[in-house]
Formats: C-alpha cells, sequence, structure tokens
C-alpha cells in the first residue's frame, strides 16, 4: 500500500550525525567541569527533555539554554555522512507523488546543514518539524501530530522511519500506520519492543520498496 507521506528523523535516521551530536554535548560538559550523563540518553530526544530526568549539576539550569549550547559546540566542519538510501528514498518518494517530512529533535540550523548543506536533498522535503515547533518532544507524539495536521493528512495513512526507541514510540503513540526502525543508534530488538512493524540496517530496502511504487 502506497503511503500518503514519508515522515522521516534526522539525526541517525537520514544522516549519521549521532556522534557528532554527542561532541557537542562532550564539549558543553567539558567546558563546565560536570561530568557527563550517558550521552545515549540523547539519541532522537532534546536536551530539555532529557536532562530534568538526570541527576547532576545541570538540574537547576534553563534545560531549552543548554540544547542551543550544545548546538553551538557541535562540530559543523565535518558533514554528516548520508546513511545508505537516504537520498535515495527522499528521491523515489518525490517520484512517487508521496509527500515527505522530516519531524526531527534537532534545530532548523542543523536541518539545513545537514539535508540542504550536507546530502543537497531539502529542495525535497514538503515539510519540516523540528524540536522549536513543539513543547514536549519525543517520545510524546507532538511531532508526528503536527506534522500530519500540517500536511493535512490521517498518521494512519503515513510512513516513518526511526532510528531511537523514544522516536519509534512518539510515532507509534501518534498513530502512524507503519513505523520502520533503522539500527545505527539501537539494536533492532529494543525498536520492536519499542513498536516499530519492522527494522534495517539502513534505508536502502525502503528506497526499493518507494522506488517501486512509481515504476
Amino acid at each position: 500500500m502506497k503511503p500518503s507521506a514519508l515522515l522521516l528523523d534526522l539525526d541517525g535516521t537520514l544522516v549519521d550525525s549521532e556522534p557528532l551530536q554527542q561532541e557537542g554535548y562532550r564539549r558543553f560538559f567539558a567546558a563546565r567541569g560536570w561530568d557527563e550523563p550517558d550521552l545515549t540518553l540523547f539519541t532522537g530526544r532534546r536536551a530539555e527533555d532529557v536532562l530534568p530526568t538526570v541527576d547532576g549539576p545541570w538540574r537547576d539550569h534553563d534545560h531549552a539554554a543548554i540544547g542551543r549550547e550544545v548546538t553551538a559546540l557541535v562540530p559543523t566542519d565535518v558533514a554528516p555522512a548520508a546513511i545508505p538510501g537516504a537520498a535515495e528514498l527522499i528521491r523515489a518518494a518525490a517520484a512517487a507523488g508521496v509527500r515527505i517530512a522530516v519531524v526531527t529533535s534537532a534545530g532548523p540550523a542543523w536541518v539545513q546543514q545537514a539535508l540542504g548543506d550536507g546530502l543537497g536533498i531539502l529542495d525535497l522535503v514538503d515539510l519540516v518539524v523540528t524540536a522549536e515547533d513543539v513543547v514536549d518532544g519525543k517520545p510524546y507524539p507532538a511531532c508526528y501530530l503536527l506534522a500530519c495536521e500540517r500536511l493535512g493528512l490521517e498518521p494512519a495513512t503515513t510512513l516513518a522511519a526511526e532510528d531511537s526507541t523514544a522516536g519509534v514510540q512518539a510515532a507509534v503513540a501518534a498513530g502512524v500506520g507503519h513505523v520502520v526502525g533503522v539500527t545505527t543508534s539501537r539494536p533492532a530488538s529494543e525498536l520492536r519492543e519499542a513498536g516499530a512493524h519492522a527494522a534495517y540496517p539502513d534505508l536502502v530496502e525502503v528506497a526499493e520498496d518507494v522506488r517501486r511504487l512509481a515504476d
């Protein structure tokens, strides 16, 4: 069945940027002289959603401001590599008349750097929902519900791709019809337990499936 739209996470799903994001956190905690928490906790989630749940000297600080500081510390001299099949998936979806939305916990500047300057496919994306567009980040469903609302589509008719358990949980909670896990950050077993209907090492097979829709 042809999905009405692809709702795609960015970091770890379209681009291999988690190491760069984690380096931003390392630089921030080192500059403050704070012991860093488990950085995998931030995979697919915003600083303001994670830091209040972890004990540390940051508990009484402005967590959204910390997130902005971390973003400013992410290395920009190295373009994130594309996840295999990412660019092909977006081009295949555009050719098949499937709407494309990027639904990310990152900010707009990073979307431009990763998809515009990096992959060169931002012009094919119909909609971008970033961390700045919602109050509650993943695993809450607000970002996916907003994407579907702005596209004028029912979540059940769409397909989402996510690499984190929080992202999968957000898509499932929003009622997305088919949720694909990408095992760049977490194992397939964890993504399936979070609710993913399928799990792949990259986006190559998903791109091939969508490409067949255009044939």
